[in-house]
């Protein structure tokens, strides 16, 4: 029988202690002590300091670490760097590296060797594997880095997601170790396209690098694989470079972080990503009036939200500001629209075993535990030709350093790293490189890259699925679980069921907190809770009451105002028949076919890549 796992440790509770030089060197020493929440620094010389400037490093804030040696021959230290992202006074993220000297023995090899424990305890810490309590820390001990799969819509956020993806996505997960590949989509549904092809078992993420809709696809197109069950497992994450970033809002939350947008919000979730860890995801079947089925992860929504949604489209050269454009207008002109909502309760327990039991649950983690051995290189399967040619070599102006003694080294789309960024010394410092022993960046371009090939995506012979047809590419998806709690639309509904009709100013059903990246919707909600957030806003309300409760809905204290019209339920799954002849329903912001409508939801269906949580993202 396995021993039980060790108590977690006390947040204070000293791991490492020791004393390091600084570099560039200045004749400085420093005192570091190592905790599972923070490195704390304390200047010992030249003079000891109260109150040091810079002295807490929480973990929070840290993407990675490596180790590097001097070139100069005769230098027998060793030295670590780690890469952090502080908020300055103003709230935004900047990047700064920390590097420190070990030097306290004669001979390199054990300066090296102190240099790699400290490495390897702060990359353990980052990716949550369990510290040894009885043996060495060495780089054994780190697995190898996880592979992702980024898709990149070159057109998201006003179009400046391929810019913000250069200058701060790759830099960062190259600095904390992750092997990816990187492909830009060229239209509507080829993220859908490319995942019904991939060969799911060389990647441990696939991650948008977008808004919400290319989730939306890759998810649909997961589920429309034969293999499907399997398939939904993979682990997807999303990193905000669109003007919907609502999903990255609640990763946001939940990650502990204050409520931000724009590059703030990117680098929030960029952090989350590089520490790993993931939570169950909940998605909602919605079945159309046609009989065609899609899945959401987000909302799906009729009346003044989806009228917002859709109609500020021609502004999405604004970015986020296009919703606020569009609600102005839709307050103008504001509609009531007359339809019937039913819902499924989720006090009523469905008669048959709910779907979290029966399903298999995914991975939690990037990378739970050590591997035994470092994993061989894969032959990756080919995948659709990008915009982007990789290797694609990325001059980086940020990441040199002035009167750098020789030219730093460029960071490309392979997953290599940068050598040492912003910690090059003066004249008369030697430079510095990585030490290659620590399996961290940089990593090998080749064992990397998947062959790039034109045409139509290849599926490995080894999968047994067939390459998808041009004719498919927007078709709904025709796998995932049956709907168990829902009988055909336009059949009576089975007893248990609550029944509302009347005029809507709109009807929103949600899954996680969030509708947009500053609009909390359901602040309760979580991505595993099972339910479905049902909030619709009945006829009379005036238009100052409704600005008030989006206004309120950035703070999440919409229900606190006490509105009569605004009402709430936790449900199963809903039917809704609108009764007025025209209108625009939206599912995770794509707009669909008008009519009746059904959903329900599958708790932990999916997978989503979250980073640890925060204390605002404990379970109650």
């Amino acid at each position: 029988m396995a021993p039980p796992p060790p108590p977690p440790l006390a947040a204070s509770t000293p791991l490492l202690h020791g004393e390091f030089g600084s570099y560039p060197a200045r004749g400085s020493r420093l005192a570091l002590t190592l905790t599972p929440q923070a490195l704390h620094i304390q200047r010992l010389r030249p003079k000891p300091e109260a109150r040091p400037r810079g002295g807490l490093v929480p973990l929070a804030e840290v993407s990675g670490c490596c180790t590097l040696r001097s070139r100069n021959p005769s230098d027998t230290a060793a030295y670590f760097c780690i890469y952090t992202y502080p908020q300055g006074r103003r709230g935004g993220r900047r990047r700064a590296a920390r590097t420190f000297r070990a030097d306290g023995a004669a001979a390199y090899e054990e300066n090296r060797a102190e240099a790699q424990r400290w490495a390897t305890a702060l990359m353990c810490l980052l990716r949550g594997l369990p510290l040894p309590g009885d043996r060495e820390i060495t780089p054994e001990l780190l697995p190898r880095p996880p592979r992702l799969l980024l898709l990149v819509n070159p057109y998201g956020g006003r179009g400046l997601a391929w810019q913000w993806c250069k200058n701060h996505v790759l830099p960062m997960i190259s600095e904390a170790g992750l092997s990816f590949n990187l492909i830009q989509t060229e239209r509507q549904n080829h993220a859908r396209e490319l995942v019904q092809g991939l060969s799911l078992s060389e990647w441990d993420g696939i991650v948008t690098v977008s808004g919400d809709g290319l989730l939306f696809e890759v998810l649909n197109g997961l589920l429309d694989r034969p293999d499907w069950e399997e398939a939904v497992k993979t682990p997807v994450g999303i990193l905000p470079c669109g003007s919907g970033n609502a999903l990255a809002g609640a990763v946001n939350q939940h990650g502990g972080f204050e409520p931000a947008l724009g590059v703030d919000l990117l680098l929030n979730c960029s952090l989350l990503l590089c520490r790993g860890g993931s939570r169950p995801l909940d998605l909602l079947s919605v079945t159309l009036a046609s009989g065609s089925r899609c899945f959401s992860f987000l909302s799906v929504a009729w009346g003044f939200v989806s009228d917002v949604d859709i109609q500020s489209e021609r502004f999405r050269a604004l970015g986020s500001a296009r919703f606020t454009l569009g609600t102005v207008l839709g307050l103008a002109t504001l509609h009531t629209y007359r339809g019937r909502l039913s819902y499924l309760p989720a006090a009523v327990e469905p008669a048959s075993p709910t779907p979290a039991h029966g399903l298999p649950r995914a991975k939690s983690e990037l990378t739970l535990a050590p591997a035994p051995a470092p994993a061989p290189p894969v032959a990756h399967s080919p995948l659709h030709r990008s915009v982007s040619d990789l290797p694609l070599p990325l001059p980086q102006p940020a990441l040199a350093s002035p009167g750098s003694p020789e030219p730093l080294p460029i960071l490309s789309l392979n997953g290599g790293g940068p050598e040492l960024v912003g910690d090059w010394g003066g004249a008369g410092d030697a430079p510095l490189s990585p030490d290659p022993l620590l399996p961290s960046p940089p990593s090998s371009p080749k064992a990397l890259l998947s062959p790039i090939t034109e045409g139509v995506p290849e599926m490995p012979a080894s999968s047994g699925l067939p390459p998808p047809t041009p004719d498919a590419l927007g078709a709904i998806s025709p796998g995932g679980p049956p709907d168990h709690l829902l009988p055909p639309l336009g059949t009576p509904l089975p007893p248990g069921w609550v029944t509302l009709e009347g005029d809507f100013v709109l009807m929103l059903a949600i899954s996680p907190s969030h509708l947009g990246a500053d609009l909390v919707a359901a602040p309760h909600a979580r991505f595993d809770d099972g339910l479905l957030h049902l909030c619709w806003v009945r006829g009379g309300i005036s238009r100052a009451a409704l600005l008030r409760l989006f206004l309120a809905m950035e703070r999440g204290s919409h229900f606190s105002l006490g509105c009569p019209q605004l009402g709430y339920a936790a449900a199963r799954a809903f039917r809704l028949e609108p009764l007025t002849p025209r209108g625009v329903l939206t599912v995770d912001g794509e707009q669909v076919e008008y009519g009746p409508l059904q959903a329900q939801v599958h708790p932990g269906l999916g997978t989503l890549l979250t980073g640890p949580p925060g204390r605002a993202g404990q379970e109650p």
